[in-house]
């Protein structure tokens, strides 16, 4: 792989990268197809609305109840996958999960590890890590493999390179893959990543992919993929690590059924998924194939915030399954390297905080119209838009105020002049007899106002004249 694994470009600067995408017409193209395709698929997949708000409520239900037990689960799950021979592992941060998995290469002599896609791995930067300390990391999820052949980060969370046109893949391809011509055939281009990477999978050391769901009660691993890499990667090496964020545990395998349900037909709008892999530990004696040794890390880095607060843990409900950024309209005009974070579009802006602070992600929270759609086809029922306005609560929170659960970062926006400016606002308007002042002094002093205004008068698109006069709409409607 001829480009490296890049940090991810610090969320502090949203506002000029989100500015630079807007800018992009072939960007912008590309993303609003790719959304539109995305929202048809899934409305396709849901033609019996009574049964989608079943499952919903069904899939709610499993995740709430799993949260409220969590403590206990992740005891369980860790008894049931040491029962059956697998070794378990507990990272607080990310540089701790890094660590843990560089020991288990280490005391391995591994120095290729083939990866199924994992976005916990992209969330604690493992390529990286790794590649500075003499490991390479291949992707082989395709769009992972796109992406990382493209020195860049996934865009989404289910795919990777949905920025990426086929010329720009044919392009990748031709100038890093040898012997491979320029083609904008997808089958073509499919076809040759998938040859590239086969004897990738014989050849490594260590297999490491991401996890859905787990569940306590049986110590099993569920992973759902179309591709067959997650399985390669964690059937061929002898060594399979998989990560997990601590939050993915339910409390029996059959509650995985209805998520695993949504999770599909919301992402990509498939009923199922080609592979639906279980892993529930080790190669046992006389079977065939499957790892010799299996590793799982249980991933915290900040979501043991999100837990302690009532409000915040429903943020842990999340699947990864992507609608709410298929349907967001910021998402569709910026894409997901605007917001310089792991998870981007709705879901990034109330998951980062925990994971980076809100002192980096404070702008994420504002870049919300607060339409509600997120909220609306979220298969779990994650109120995105309530936590968006906590969150920007918080962000605006003086800081030295004391809270029963401060947020790291409490106060990032803290402005005493606006505080000031909502005070005086918010007294204006709850008494009339000052209310009546202020309305006689706005309007005549309203020439000393900026001539240029901004926000909504600013940055609105005109409207456009009317063909026809309301008069004549009106007439044509009462006729008969």
């Amino acid at each position: 792989m001829s480009a490296s694994p890049l940090h991810f470009v610090s969320p502090t600067d949203f506002r000029e990268r989100a500015r630079t995408a807007l800018e992009d017409p072939k960007l912008r193209k590309s993303f609003r197809g790719a959304m539109d395709f995305l929202q048809n698929k899934r409305i396709g997949q849901f033609p019996d609305g009574d049964e989608l708000e079943r499952l919903r409520d069904l899939g709610e239900a499993i995740r709430q109840h799993a949260l409220a037990n969590l403590p206990s689960l992740l005891v369980q799950l860790e008894a049931t996958l040491t029962a059956a021979g697998v070794q378990v592992h507990w990272a607080e941060t990310a540089d701790e999960a890094n660590q843990i998995i560089h020991r288990i290469a280490q005391s391995r002599q591994a120095r290729n590890i083939i990866k199924g896609k994992s976005m916990a791995s992209e969330e604690i930067e493992l390529n990286h890590y790794l590649e500075e300390r003499g490991i390479a990391c291949l992707e082989s999820d395709m769009g992972e493999y796109i992406v990382q052949m493209a020195g860049e980060k996934p865009s989404h969370i289910v795919m990777p390179a949905i920025h990426k046109t086929r010329a720009d893949i044919g392009e990748l391809f031709e100038k890093n893959i040898p012997e491979t011509g320029y083609t904008e055939d997808v089958d073509t281009l499919i076809q040759t990543g998938r040859r590239a990477l086969r004897q990738a999978f014989v050849d490594a050391d260590i297999g490491l992919s991401g996890v859905n769901f787990a569940a306590a009660d049986t110590g099993t691993l569920w992973l759902v993929e179309n591709e067959g890499n997650g399985r390669l990667s964690t059937t061929v090496p002898d060594v399979h690590i998989a990560i997990m964020g601590m939050e993915k545990v339910v409390a029996k395998l059959e509650h995985i059924v209805p998520l695993a349900n949504l999770l599909t037909r919301s992402a990509t709008g498939q009923a199922i998924t080609t592979y639906f892999n279980l892993i529930s530990g080790p190669r046992r004696a006389g079977e065939l194939d499957g790892p010799r040794e299996v590793h799982l890390v249980l991933l915290d880095n900040g979501r043991t915030q999100a837990y302690a607060d009532e409000q915040l843990r429903s943020t842990l409900q999340c699947i990864r399954c992507g609608a709410c950024m298929n349907h967001c309209p910021i998402y569709a005009r910026i894409g997901g390297h605007a917001y310089g974070t792991t998870y981007p579009g709705p879901i990034g802006a109330i998951i980062s905080p925990h994971l980076l602070g809100l002192d980096k992600t404070a702008d994420l929270a504002t870049a919300s119209t607060l339409c509600g759609a997120c909220g609306e086809v979220c298969p779990v029922r994650i109120p995105i838009p309530q936590l968006l306005i906590r969150l920007r609560t918080e962000a605006n929170r003086n800081p030295k105020e004391v809270v029963e659960h401060p947020l790291r970062g409490q106060g990032a926006k803290f402005s005493r002049g606006e505080r000031l400016v909502w005070r005086f606002w918010s007294g204006a308007f709850g008494r009339p007899a000052v209310y009546r002042v202020f309305r006689w002094a706005a309007t005549r002093f309203r020439m000393l106002t900026p001539s240029k205004q901004l926000g909504w008068t600013e940055h609105r698109m005109p409207l456009k004249p009317a063909k026809r006069s309301l008069a004549d709409l009106m007439r044509d409607r009462n006729q008969p």
